[in-house]
């Protein structure tokens, strides 16, 4: 079967592309129709890890948002300048087209395929659809309204965006309906899974803490079903230690390699220190996990400027495991599903143990994680003990989940919206598009206003203005 792309600039690019008479015109005979179901799986797993794992400024520059990484010698990207290379262009064609396009193209292969048993189909769409929201998720946490109910018809090029407080319930329904079909003695995916191998009792827990993300996004704007959303969650089993973690294995060699390998060791390039707010921070409370995630200057941790043009010589590196090109790219993992259900116990949901017990079982997964010791005696510093820690139960909770999600630049930037912590302040030379802020958001894909005007301008005007400090809709502080 024909990959479709269903991103509406290429879709309204190839509707417009010369024609011909002759009735062989578009039969490349170079090319292949007939595509595996697991071959479009694999693709869009490798896209979705991609684009959540790399620190590329093209495609990723959350973690300068979050303040986890500051630039050297080409500071634009850290003052959030976002338009010189099209990262939402590049970050919405890839979650659009090679993600969700992959995976459409996956569905009506297996749909279409009449030697799978129902049981088998079944299992193996109900896998498709929890990477489906996973991904649609990721889209609305980075740009608010976006086309949702309209976005992968192939026939309509010019689809409407859908109001980002009504896809999140619709996402949970999908949810719910595909761990419904998940049958865990019934056939799946013998290849091509490369995130679980087949795993259904897997992919339950992945589709289950997935409930969990969307439920606590929701926990301020609509309570009651972020509190059914989480305990029906819970109930059903949520990816809880390091061995049910969901990863993406990358190969030690190329082409697939980790993206934080080929940045950072095969561009031959010095383009990224830590920023001064994190290594601050952990300095502050001699967190062990500096030895992982940065390298001594000088037998210090240094942190550069935000937004500045560091010497790479004179700040931390970023640590040497990240050197490594088999580094397993993470897409969910027992640490930040124990802080979300910490929370959720510090707002009273019922599920299953106290904000205490979860908060110390996220900070011991991830100093498990990365390997380093000393995770009692860190829990035992008053400035880390829950009960003794400053703040309310989000600061307690925001700072150390904050520094737990370090690699992982999307769901740090999402917790530091939702959770207003730690504060940070915005970069140095920060664009004027910007606000005089950290972004909270990208503004849309410029090919969406070229392409999809008149949805574009709507979408615009109903979020209040398509602006890097206009918030998504769960981010209401």
């Amino acid at each position: 079967m024909k990959k479709i792309f269903y991103t509406t600039s290429v879709l309204l690019l190839l509707l417009t592309a010369c024609t011909s008479d002759d009735p062989n015109f578009n039969d490349n005979q170079d090319r292949s129709y007939d595509v595996a179901a697991e071959t479009l799986l694999a693709n869009a797993q490798r896209e979705l890890a991609d684009q959540s794992t790399t620190p590329d400024v093209n495609l990723n520059p959350f973690r300068f948002y979050v303040q986890y990484l500051a630039s050297t010698q080409y500071p634009e990207e850290s003052r959030y300048n976002v338009v010189t290379r099209n990262i939402s262009n590049n970050l919405w064609n890839n979650l659009y087209r090679d993600v969700l396009g992959n995976l459409e193209s996956a569905k009506e292969v297996i749909v279409a395929d009449e030697a799978l048993d129902e049981a088998t189909r079944a299992n193996e769409l109900a896998i498709i659809e929890i990477i489906e929201v996973y991904t649609f998720q990721l889209l609305v946490d980075t740009f608010g309204d976006i086309p949702y109910s309209e976005a992968l018809n192939p026939l309509n090029v010019l689809p409407k965006y859908d109001d980002d407080a009504t896809i999140y319930p619709a996402l949970i329904t999908r949810l719910d309906a595909a761990l419904t079909d998940l049958d865990e003695g019934a056939g799946t995916f013998t290849s091509g899974d490369i995130l679980l191998g087949g795993d259904v009792a897997g992919w339950r827990l992945f589709g289950n803490s997935l409930k969990v993300k969307l439920g606590i996004n929701l926990a301020d704007v609509n309570p009651g079903l972020a509190q059914s959303t989480i305990e029906s969650a819970v109930a059903d089993g949520v990816i809880l230690t390091n061995d049910q973690n969901v990863t993406f294995n990358y190969a030690p060699t190329a082409p697939i390699y980790n993206p934080i390998y080929a940045q950072l060791v095969a561009s031959n390039r010095n383009d990224y220190v830590a920023s001064e707010t994190i290594v601050n921070r952990m300095n502050d409370l001699s967190d062990p996990r500096r030895t992982v995630y940065f390298q001594e200057r000088g037998g210090e941790y240094v942190g550069g400027v935000n937004g500045g043009s560091n010497d790479y010589f004179e700040f931390s590196a970023p640590g040497v495991l990240f050197e490594a090109p088999d580094l397993p790219g993470v897409l969910f993992e027992a640490t930040e599903v124990n802080f979300y259900l910490a929370e959720a116990a510090a707002r009273g949901y019922s599920v299953g143990g106290t904000a205490e017990e979860y908060y110390e079982a996220a900070i011991t997964a991830s100093f498990d994680f990365w390997g380093v010791d000393g995770v009692e005696a860190y829990l035992a510093q008053p400035e880390v003990a829950y009960a003794t820690a400053d703040g309310d139960w989000k600061q307690k909770i925001g700072i150390q989940e904050w520094i737990a999600l370090f690699n992982r630049p999307f769901e740090g930037w999402n917790e530091w919206r939702r959770l207003d912590v730690p504060s940070l302040e915005p970069a140095t030379g920060a664009v004027a598009a910007a606000d005089g802020a950290v972004p909270v958001r990208l503004t849309y894909a410029i090919n969406e206003q070229t392409v999809n005007n008149t949805n574009w301008q709507a979408a615009s005007t109903a979020i209040g203005g398509n602006r890097l400090s206009t918030h998504i809709f769960w981010d209401v502080e």
